[in-house]
């Protein structure tokens, strides 16, 4: 997958700082690809590019518009399809991580027919793919997986696949969403996969390679989301991990999108996810935990992290604050 850039980051009119992890991401692991980012009147968040107009970002060679947001179910509303033609007019082809594709609304494929600009829905697979067969491969493959969706599992893994080759490792970043793809430039939406699929595309994603090589697979959603287990399963038959590190996120009160639901204690995760990737490699083991300790102190961070270990045995680490390199040392 070739994708243009540099990017112009559409973040519409979003309030939650999660709905635009896409942009988010992009701002942060590909920094020197994003001239800035563009939002409609009503958006209370950033991804701390500049904010500009289209033309602006057309003037700083911007050659993508990213659709930069989501919301539960994916949709594009109609009042953020007005933009989406100024930016087509500006110059822009249309990178879109939705689930609505923008190569399905008329008034859009209409602009870019005739203006000639790309629509490009990052989201949906265009290769066919055959049914996962958990047959035994070579190389090493890690996935992160969590106690909830939205706690860092694509951080934790762009942290270690970084770290990995700045030591001089053979690993390889595997993207399974959409913010992944933005940022790899490749990758598979797992999300967007007919389900008897998943764990082949999976197999597909990071397939045989050397001994020595590690594949870094992006997770998605957790076993416990009621709305997403279903995706986090087919991942992990399909990675067939040789380790897994769990992901958290501090301070969360309840699954995501699900008020009334807690999230499950780390060794739940732990005992659950090691039961289900045992199936497809039996040697599958938990090297440590990743925690999202941005709602809270440098010191609460460190505390809590000291606490996991000592209750768990296993390192944690904040890979955003305090690196990865506990974990690093369990995989060199």
């Amino acid at each position: 997958m070739n994708l243009p850039s540099p990017y112009l980051l559409f973040i519409g009119d979003a309030t939650d700082p999660l709905s635009i992890k896409m942009a988010k991401s992009a701002a942060d692991w590909s920094p020197e690809k994003c001239v800035g980012e563009f939002a409609l009147p009503g958006c209370e968040v950033t991804t701390g590019h500049p904010r500009i107009s289209i033309q602006e970002g057309v003037d700083k060679g911007a050659k993508a518009f990213v659709l930069g947001f989501a919301n539960s179910g994916g949709f594009l509303s109609a009042h953020l399809i007005a933009p989406i033609l100024e930016a087509l007019d500006a110059g822009l082809d249309i990178i879109n991580g939705l689930h609505d594709k923008v190569s399905d609304i008329p008034e859009i494929v209409e602009k870019a027919a005739e203006l000639g600009r790309q629509l490009i829905d990052i989201r949906h697979p265009t290769t066919k793919f055959k049914t996962g067969k958990g047959t035994p491969r070579s190389g090493k493959r890690l996935l992160t997986v969590g106690t909830d969706c939205s706690v860092g599992k694509m951080y934790t893994t762009l942290s270690l696949a970084k770290a990995m080759q700045s030591a001089g490792m053979n690993a390889t970043f595997r993207a399974t969403g959409q913010s992944g793809i933005l940022v790899a430039g490749a990758g598979i939406a797992v999300d967007c996969v007919v389900s008897d699929f998943i764990s082949g595309a999976v197999e597909a994603l990071c397939p045989a390679n050397d001994a020595d090589h590690w594949d870094l697979v992006e997770g998605q959603g957790s076993l416990y989301h009621p709305a997403f287990a279903g995706v986090s399963l087919g991942l992990l038959h399909g990675a067939q991990p040789d380790a897994l590190v769990i992901c958290h996120a501090l301070e969360r009160e309840h699954m995501r999108g699900l008020p009334g639901r807690p999230l499950p204690s780390l060794q739940q995760v732990i005992d659950l996810n090691l039961q289900c990737a045992r199936v497809t490699n039996p040697d599958a083991r938990v090297i440590g935990v990743s925690v999202n300790t941005s709602t809270v102190s440098e010191q609460e961070a460190l505390d809590y992290c000291k606490s996991v270990t000592a209750e768990l045995g296993l390192p944690c680490v904040d890979p955003i604050r305090h690196g990865v390199q506990p974990l690093l040392e369990l995989l060199v």
